[in-house]
């Protein structure tokens, strides 16, 4: 393993918070600054970590010469700003889903990218959980045979986060659900068609103008004769949380647990098996290995997004790794800016179809 530490910063420090003892222990980094607007919130993260170089500015964290990459947990509207400021800033970026509110922003991030030569990563939970490292294995080594088809969704009761969520279109936060699709079988979307179906509150609805409870679409991988279907809800639905991805091969098929704290099951044909997925803590250096089974705070101080996606799978370790690794080792990282970019202009574009009563969207091509 190479000896080069890279001098990471987090800006946004609710969930950013969780990385920040996987950065301390990783072997190539430097838990190196952090970003908080709120300079009490900042500092009493600084002092829980012992994180000596703070920011309340993000222009000023990415003027800063040493910060080699920044990983970026800001709302979702900044998602896209601050990512593309600080790749023309010279630095990586590894960002929370999803990468983009927009079509238009999504084409900023690949210019920016491309421009200043970069690495920009979407920090996709989803493909990093021990269940899809599980069912990627199996594809690898054959076990699924032929996949035919995959199913993802994503239900949520969103109702007490921050603002900017309330009323948010389903879609254009399907990342979780869109992404494993995609991801198994290193795809990209080319269309897509939706449906709308519910409604939500008036409240709600008037702020993003959108009215529909559940959004339902089917994509068609580009290239590929595979299409996948995605479910996902954020506002008045009944249903317990659920992130989840189930695949179909002509060999075996996955289908994820309905309900938290049973098994998934394998179908081998016709014929059902309960399973438990293993963890994949040995594919990470030893030091952040502890992370795929445990989160860095206890239950009472861990964030929303942790307590109700059941941990991200063990996810966040992976995730570290891969966006650390694709720097140092000078390669691409997975999901690298195209994928990244495509699977969050597949929310938006499955958004822009539901709103036209179902429509077929082509989603643009980036590369």
């Amino acid at each position: 393993m190479s000896e080069r530490k890279l001098n990471v910063a987090i800006a946004g420090l609710g969930f950013g918070k969780e990385f920040i003892p996987i950065y301390q222990r990783h072997p190539n980094t430097n838990m190196y600054a952090i970003c908080q607007r709120t300079r009490e919130k900042l500092d009493e993260a600084g002092a829980q970590f012992g994180v000596e170089t703070r920011y309340t500015s993000f222009d000023e964290l990415i003027r800063d010469p040493r910060v080699d990459a920044v990983h970026i947990n800001s709302p979702i509207h900044l998602h896209a700003p601050q990512s593309v400021a600080a790749l023309r800033a010279g630095k990586h970026v590894a960002c929370t889903v999803p990468a983009a509110t927009t079509v238009e922003e999504c084409r900023e991030i690949v210019n920016a990218a491309v421009e200043s030569g970069k690495n920009y990563m979407m920090m996709e939970t989803a493909i990093y959980t021990r269940e899809f490292l599980f069912i990627r294995e199996m594809g690898d080594t054959g076990k699924l045979g032929r996949v035919q088809f995959m199913r993802g969704c994503h239900q949520q009761e969103m109702a007490g986060w921050p603002g900017y969520w309330e009323g948010l279109p389903p879609m254009h936060y399907a990342t979780h659900a869109v992404s494993p699709c995609l991801a198994l079988v290193r795809g990209e979307a080319e269309n897509v068609s939706c449906y709308g179906s519910g409604c939500i509150a008036e409240s709600l609805a008037a702020k993003y103008g959108s009215p529909f409870a559940v959004e339902s679409a089917l994509f068609k991988v580009r290239n590929r004769q595979l299409s996948f279907e995605v479910t996902r809800s954020l506002f008045e639905t009944a249903r317990q949380y659920i992130e989840s991805f189930d695949v179909y091969g002509d060999r075996a098929a996955f289908e994820w647990n309905l309900i938290e704290g049973e098994d998934p099951v394998l179908h081998f044909g016709e014929r059902p098996e309960r399973i438990q997925v293993p963890d994949y803590a040995h594919l990470l250096p030893e030091p952040i290995r502890r992370f795929t089974t445990r989160g860095v705070y206890d239950d009472e101080h861990a964030h929303l997004s942790f307590i109700q996606g059941g941990g991200h799978g063990g996810s966040h370790p992976h995730l570290v790794h891969e966006f650390v690794s694709s720097v140092i080792e000078g390669r691409s990282s997975f999901p690298d800016v195209y994928q990244s970019v495509n699977w969050t202009c597949a929310g938006i574009c499955a958004h822009e179809s539901a709103m036209c009563g179902g429509e077929m969207v082509r989603l643009p091509d980036f590369r």
